[in-house]
């Protein structure tokens, strides 16, 4: 998945990684231009899944 594709399936799916990690905070969620593995650990550091995990998990939603 490259960093557009990353961007555009984020928007879609922040609010169910929310709902299902319930300790991610709007500031964990914050998706910046160019930042995709930012974002990809902090979440890594919030929900102990890989970031191969995690990107698995966001294209299945």
């Amino acid at each position: 998945m490259n960093e557009d594709q990353f961007k555009g399936k984020w928007n879609q799916v922040k609010g169910k990684f929310k709902q299902t990690y319930a300790d991610l905070t709007d500031d964990d969620l914050k998706y910046a231009e160019g930042k995709s593995d930012e974002l990809l650990g902090r979440l890594q550091e919030k929900t102990g899944k890989t970031k191969e995990q995690l990107k698995d998990e966001i294209d299945k939603w």
